[in-house]
């Protein structure tokens, strides 16, 4: 009986170890499992926000495929290259990056520490170099404006005009950093640039001196008649909003009721400037400009923060070719409200966002991800701003007006003439501008 009794409980632990083995293997086949469905979900949910990001499951099947490939040759130079103390890791991964980013657009490019800090010192209004706005379109550096006041502008660098020498070498074949480099300098240094002027089909060498440009955007302010003020912005920095804010208090005080804004051959600059620029003139929250792109950061709106009454003022804005970016934005918003006419020739259809992306180590991306829309909902990039009230002026004219624009402040006429060449010429847009506001300030239904 005793005996009977020990085996039974004999069979009894063995069945309770096995029972408790066998729960400890379902638990532990649990948290496999439990872990394996947790990381199946993890990598669902990486691609499935990856193919939301490319837009379809092949292109983000495609970008993988890329990656894996930059990857593998950079693998391969890394084992197989001969000279490999000359294959430095970093210039090769500057190249690639530069020539990356010069393939997406004329406006994106990647940014070693040396460019991220011109950049810098572009927006705060103060840089060296030799004073033009650029563009790389179709594989040519191309002049948007140059800047007033600049070596450039001097020397009678104009709009369009193409980069295709610096120092009698061929810049073709180079991206837009590689250009850029080599025309920035040290202050008080000799650059030799050539052009090629597609409009009358020549090449042209300047021999410039680089300097550090401060730069007042806002130019000329003074009054055209005893009612109508003027103001021209040259670009769009740091301190334009305060600089335009000053002039028209300035003009006001001398009696203006009409003003005319001079946006000809303004490249833009910061947005957040024209904003400030625009936001004077209407009421609080109304909408300055949005932007629309892929991803939901690049969707923004800009509402006025104008805690005064908005200016009371007789609007023209002068726009032309060389108008870009920010100044069309202004343009834009003025005229969607009914603030302004705009008077000149079509805008240069700038209008797309570029915004820096920090890579680490000091470097950066300027990547195109959205587009500017004015309140009205009007596309700017491609297409530009049609003027109310066309008035265009020739090559040579413009050619003309840019020489002349601030040097007859300080020569008479006669000595300009002899100077220069040529008798000063009647600026057409801008005193088509005057006379319509002339006709709107003494005419209670405007036009």
């Amino acid at each position: 009986m005793k005996l009977q009794s020990k085996a039974n409980l004999k069979r009894l632990g063995t069945t309770l170890i096995f029972s408790d083995t066998l729960k400890a293997k379902n638990f532990i086949k649990s948290i496999f499992f439990l872990a394996v469905l947790s990381v199946a979900l993890f990598q669902a949910f990486r691609l499935g926000v990856g193919v939301a990001r490319h837009g379809s499951l092949s292109n983000f099947l495609d970008s993988r495929d890329a990656t894996t490939r930059l990857e593998r040759v950079l693998d391969l130079i890394d084992t197989y290259y001969v000279d490999l103390e000359d294959a430095d890791s970093d210039t090769l991964a500057d190249t690639a990056l530069e020539s990356l980013l010069d393939n997406l657009d004329p406006y994106s490019e990647y940014m070693n520490p040396e460019r991220l800090n011109d950049l810098k010192a572009d927006t705060s209004q103060e840089f060296g170099g030799i004073g033009v706005q650029v563009e790389f379109r179709d594989e040519q550096l191309i002049v948007v404006a140059p800047i007033e006041g600049s070596p450039a502008d001097g020397a009678g660098v104009l709009s369009g005009d193409i980069i295709i020498e610096v120092e009698g070498e061929s810049v073709e074949g180079e991206g837009l950093s590689g250009i850029v480099k080599v025309l920035r300098g040290k202050p008080g240094s000799s650059v030799q640039v050539g052009v090629y002027r597609p409009a009358s089909d020549e090449k042209l060498s300047y021999d410039l001196v680089r300097e550090v440009i401060e730069v007042d955007s806002v130019r000329g302010v003074e009054m055209l008649t005893d009612k109508i003020g003027y103001l021209r912005i040259s670009q769009f920095g740091a301190k334009t909003g305060t600089e335009v804010t000053a002039a028209i208090t300035q003009l006001e005080n001398a009696g203006m009721k009409g003003l005319v804004i001079d946006l000809r051959n303004n490249p833009g600059g910061l947005l957040e400037a024209a904003v400030e620029v625009v936001e004077p003139f209407l009421e609080k929250d109304q909408l300055v400009v949005y932007t629309e792109g892929r991803h939901p950061d690049a969707n923004e709106r800009w509402l006025s923060q104008n805690n005064r009454k908005p200016y009371d003022l007789e609007l023209i804005v002068l726009i032309n070719s060389g108008t870009a970016s920010a100044s069309e934005i202004v343009a834009g918003a003025l005229r969607d409200y009914n603030l302004a006419l705009i008077v000149g020739e079509k805008s240069f259809g700038k209008g797309s966002v570029q915004r820096v992306l920090d890579l680490g180590g000091g470097s950066a991306i300027k990547l195109t991800t959205a587009k500017y829309y004015t309140p009205g909902g009007y596309v700017i990039h491609g297409e530009g701003i049609e003027p109310d009230v066309m008035v265009e002026t020739t090559l040579e004219e413009n050619r003309k007006l840019s020489i002349q624009k601030s040097r007859l402040k300080i020569v008479n006429r006669e000595e300009f003439a002899e100077q220069y060449g040529f008798e000063p010429i009647e600026d057409q847009q801008l005193q088509t501008g005057v006379e319509l506001l002339e006709r709107k300030l003494s005419s209670p239904n405007g036009l």
